[in-house]
């Protein structure tokens, strides 16, 4: 399927366009509100070194392996998995069946995702018009204004709003809609959040919140290490889908550990950055740092905001740079199924975007309730099991010669023989570990 859809598949027009459009599907509501709060949550440093750790061993494996796993099919995970079965064993369908996995939690995720951003729209909007500003620091009026918004019926409007703006973005193709606005969204969204965390930095006590994230508070132990592998995980955006989709769309000439690389810096900087703003913002109140969930943006940093000098200036820049991250991310998410729809049912590519994005938002509307809950089963099973399974198909499956081939396509200089015994053993292993680790403790994050 793939290998003849190469000349007219549609794909990102530069390097840059498709860094920055993997940045953007994995900077999200992950960086946002969740890394800050584990970093808070397990101590500083005791949680960062870990991560680190993580990240690298992630950064040098399963970032590489989905790209170069899309990449070598032309295709999202159904496709990509159905070629690997079909060099080994000389079967398609397998691996295509097996494919759907990931493009289920990609759906998962994204009807998830949606009521999110809705409630970040509404939060802009309102912080724009000067609702956000008007309630001040009364915990009772924030707490139920949000209570509101995330109750059953509470968001309708904000995802159908949400939708419409992801389809305007995807219906107008790879390189016109996601490569494009994420050239403009990303350099904004990093502007802001440096422009925020100079602003911070001149708060009194906020000093306390760097001592705290530059500090060793508390013992490295097993635990952290699981939720760090966790936190590294979601954030890079390794699930089996959206990595393997914009693989897709790369060009053979392209150096994918060059690729993978550039994503994995920008990614841990995007979540530093999130972290030098808000775990100062809450010290600089005294607010109790390790409040995590959904309730940190949307209740705890609203009453810092509106606390702070200037605060509904920004309240305006924090929640629009929030918007560009929520968008990115859903518009990755979305991606997967999209395609799918074009590659298995010859949709065009405004139909395909249409249909996943109405039914996204039908289901998003239903599941407002229990959008945690929704989320962690998502999380925890599917999209680790998904992950995995790419890691699986590249790895063991398509055997050593296709991998280092695939991920050397393009590169200046082939990859180091470390890749595949690294990739194969350390971070299936890992990734196993984590997903088993992850059940039983509940969740990560």
């Amino acid at each position: 399927m793939a290998e003849t859809t190469t000349a007219t598949r549609d794909g990102f027009k530069s390097r840059w366009g498709f860094i920055l459009a993997c940045i953007g599907s994995a900077v999200g509501m992950g960086n946002i509100w969740r890394f800050p709060i584990l970093v808070s949550a397990y101590g500083g440093l005791t949680f960062l070194i870990p991560y680190f750790i993580f990240v690298v061993l992630i950064g040098a494996t399963g970032v590489i392996e989905e790209f170069a796993l899309g990449r070598a099919a032309a295709a999202g995970p159904v496709g990509a998995f159905g070629m690997c079965t079909e060099k080994r064993f000389g079967n398609r369908a397998i691996g295509e069946a097996i494919g759907y996995i990931p493009i289920i939690g990609s759906l998962g995720l994204s009807i998830g995702y949606t009521v999110v951003f809705a409630w970040i729209v509404k939060y802009a909007v309102m912080s724009v018009t000067g609702g956000l500003f008007a309630m001040g620091q009364d915990m009772d009026v924030i707490g139920g204004t949000f209570g509101m918004t995330a109750s059953a019926g509470g968001a309708n409007l904000w995802i159908i709003i949400a939708a419409v703006v992801a389809f305007a973005i995807m219906a107008l193709g790879v390189a016109n809609g996601i490569e494009a606005a994420n050239k403009v969204m990303m350099p904004i969204l990093f502007f802001l959040f440096v422009f925020l965390g100079i602003y911070i930095a001149f708060l009194p006590g906020a000093t306390d919140g760097y001592k705290y994230i530059l500090t060793f508070n508390g013992p490295i132990t097993g635990k952290t290490c699981i939720y760090a592998f966790g936190q590294a995980f979601f954030s890079l955006s390794v699930a089996g889908n959206g990595s393997v989709i914009y693989g897709s769309y790369l060009s053979k000439t392209e150096d994918v550990p060059v690729s993978a690389r550039n994503v994995a810096f920008f990614d841990t900087l995007a979540a530093l950055l999130a972290s030098f703003v808000i775990i100062p913002a809450m010290a600089s109140a005294g607010a109790e740092l390790s409040s995590g969930g959904p309730g940190l943006m949307f209740i705890y940093l609203v009453n810092v905001i509106n606390g702070m000098p200037g605060g509904r200036f920004i309240g305006i820049v924090f929640f629009i740079a929030v918007t560009f991250a929520g968008l990115s991310s859903i518009i990755n998410l979305y991606e997967a199924p999209t395609a799918l729809l074009q590659e298995k049912f010859g949709m065009k590519r405004v139909l395909a975007t249409a249909v996943m994005l109405v039914f996204g938002a039908i289901v998003a509307i239903f599941i407002q309730p229990i959008t945690s809950e929704w989320m962690d089963v998502v999380s925890i099973y599917i999209c680790p099991i998904g992950a995995l399974l790419a890691a699986v198909m590249f790895f063991w499956i398509a055997g050593k010669q296709f991998a280092e081939e695939q991920v050397s396509l393009g590169a200046k200089k082939p990859i180091g023989a470390w890749f595949y015994p690294l990739g194969k053993y350390v971070y299936c292993a890992c990734a196993l570990v984590a997903l088993v680790a992850g059940a039983i403790l509940g969740g990560i994050g």
